[in-house]
């Protein structure tokens, strides 16, 4: 089987590229250091020409507002019409737990808008909503640094393994599109300030973490249904201490 993966270059989609590839899959890792750009157009045509399937883990440059929203919307319609023009079969697009739920914050917006355009189009597609990456856990505390303290909220966040998500992308992509969203996130939920402590005492970083239930997580004031899963949704098994061990 072709397969396409936009973002083929990133943390999630340099290991869902090698996944497929384990599988005997022919894989193009597209992304614009490949000569792909979704944004402009530039290579598009050509990259997924011939693809069964299109796998979608692009990201934007920025992540200010206007920019992210810009970029989901340009390159969602120049995705979309490349892979009508080639015949794709399955779109697969890897979105964010609860971007429908938290509207204060611009990537969010974003995200629903990228969702919008892959609903309202004719190719038989997959939205795999995601919590966030254990991986992430760091980039997070250093975005909440107010006088040289870390200030999160104690809301639960219920994040996922990098790997786990790939596994599961190379899963969904051999698999029939299901014309829906369906929901992937970590074995357990967990206050964001709780997760922070227990990454930096790993690291043996001695930055005091501060509970403040007036911190935003770029830009949203979150409660504890703000990032976790609904049921049904397919869980992980790696832990965040788990994770640390292994990593």
């Amino acid at each position: 089987m072709k397969i396409i993966v936009i973002g083929g270059t990133g943390l999630i989609g340099s290991a869902l590229v090698a996944n497929l590839r384990g599988q005997g899959h022919d894989v193009n890792a597209a992304s614009p250091s490949s000569g792909v750009n979704t944004l402009t157009g530039e290579g598009l045509a050509g990259a997924v020409a011939g693809a069964q399937v299109v796998v979608d883990v692009a990201n934007s440059p920025s992540f200010a507002a206007e920019d992210v929203l810009a970029f989901f919307q340009t390159a969602g319609a120049n995705l979309h019409q490349a892979e009508l023009d080639a015949g794709v079969g399955h779109h697969i697009a890897l979105s964010i737990v609860g971007a429908d739920r938290n509207t204060d914050s611009g990537y969010m917006r974003a995200k629903v808008a990228q969702e919008q355009i892959i609903q309202a189009g004719d190719i038989p597609y997959t939205i795999v909503r995601c919590t966030q990456f254990h991986e992430f856990l760091r980039a997070i505390a250093a975005t909440s640094v107010v006088d040289g303290a870390i200030h999160l909220t104690q809301a639960s966040m219920q994040p996922i393994a990098a790997s786990e998500v790939s596994a599961i992308l190379a899963e969904i992509a051999v698999s029939p599109p299901r014309n829906a969203t369906i929901e992937i996130g970590g074995p357990e939920r967990r206050g964001l300030d709780d997760l922070v402590r227990t990454v930096l005492a790993a690291d043996g970083d001695t930055r005091r973490v501060v509970t403040d239930p007036a911190a935003r997580y770029f830009g949203e004031l979150l409660n504890d249904a703000s990032l976790t899963t609904s049921d049904g949704a397919r869980l992980g098994r790696l832990t965040v201490e788990q994770w640390l061990a292994a990593n």
